[in-house]
């Protein structure tokens, strides 16, 4: 008959790897610097009823050691401190080290929203500027996801003026 303490040294001798094996393993995520994000094009896109649809190309910049892998992408903007559009897509890549990659991301623009942001800037004049913020995620997995924002300002410009006749 066997006795218990070589069970319970050989268990005991198996929990610490696992633990040795689990933090060796939460070590190599160390910290990452955040992803630079610009927002560079908006193209229009067939919408439906009332909705009005855009495709948002972001320029993703990594300035990091390490590629990132993702595999599904949201945002979501706002204009002047209210939610003008948010979109999502499935689609997958991979951003390399020290590298960028453009994506591009259908949205939608609900007309609600078109009325919010219409009676928000009701007293805005031409060449103001109106805050952006635009913030979404890059899906990567349980410990892969990467959050990101950009805000800014938009200044539009004052329309042109009629050229004076002589």
């Amino acid at each position: 008959m066997q006795s218990p303490r070589p069970l319970s040294s050989s268990l005991l001798r198996l929990l610490v790897c696992c633990l040795l094996l689990g933090l060796s393993a939460c070590s190599s995520l160390g910290p990452r610097d955040p992803l630079h994000i610009d927002l560079v094009g908006l193209e229009p896109l067939p919408g439906e009823g009332l909705e009005m649809r855009f495709a948002v190309k972001l320029r993703i910049q990594n300035p990091n050691d390490d590629a990132i892998d993702y595999n599904g992408v949201a945002l979501q903007l706002d204009i002047n401190q209210q939610p003008l559009a948010s979109g999502v897509s499935n689609q997958s890549g991979r951003v390399p080290r020290f590298g960028e990659t453009v994506l591009s991301v259908p949205v939608s623009i609900s007309a609600y929203s078109v009325m919010r942001q219409a009676w928000g800037v009701s007293g805005y004049k031409p060449g103001q500027d109106l805050p952006y913020a635009l913030r979404g995620k890059l899906a990567g997995g349980l410990f892969g996801t990467m959050r990101f924002r950009d805000s800014g300002t938009l200044n539009w410009p004052e329309p042109a003026s009629a050229p004076m006749q002589p």
